[in-house]
């Protein structure tokens, strides 16, 4: 059984072992290694935050927002992050936590959520897609892997996108 609730900071050390098994396969981020919490934290919008939990309460995969922009006309864009556990991969958990998200995003007037997600994740890509994002093009080339299966090498980015069908259809 999968509980989502909110992400607080007593989630930190279970949410950043998660970001680090992400970081691990080499196709979830281009940082090598996570970062501490204050960073961390410094860089994502307060809410909404989410984590879901198992029947035993451990974190088994978090889902945060991150501004894309200073610009006030941007203030209803966010870009999703969102990791899940190695041992919770393919039992749902994603599409819990995901939907959840959706439904947080919109409760906080976001209309507009974005990803980019490695080609190469294509479990993440495929996630997105039933959350209803779809691919709006593929950014070439955007930067170096410096670790990992693909180190040295140029990575793309597909970039997908959500347009709420509640918020901001004024």
């Amino acid at each position: 059984m999968t509980e989502i609730r909110p992400l607080t900071a007593t989630d930190a050390d279970a949410v950043l072992d998660i970001y680090r098994q992400g970081i691990a396969t080499g196709h979830a981020t281009f940082e090598s290694e996570a970062p501490d919490w204050a960073h961390f934290d410094a860089g994502k919008l307060a809410t909404p935050r989410l984590v879901s939990v198992d029947g035993a309460g451990r974190v088994t995969g978090w889902a945060v927002l991150s501004p894309t922009s200073s610009r006030c006309v941007y203030g209803g864009v966010a870009e999703i992050t969102l990791y899940i556990a190695e041992h919770a991969r393919g039992r749902g958990v994603g599409r819990a936590l995901i939907a959840a998200m959706v439904e947080a995003s919109e409760a906080a007037e976001i209309w507009t959520l974005v990803a980019g997600i490695f080609p190469e994740n294509t479990g993440s890509v495929a996630l997105h897609q039933t959350a209803g994002f779809e691919v709006l093009g593929r950014r070439r080339r955007l930067g170096k892997m410096s670790y990992g299966p693909m180190e040295g090498e140029w990575r793309d980015i597909l970039w997908l996108e959500r347009r709420s069908t509640r918020v901001g259809i004024d």
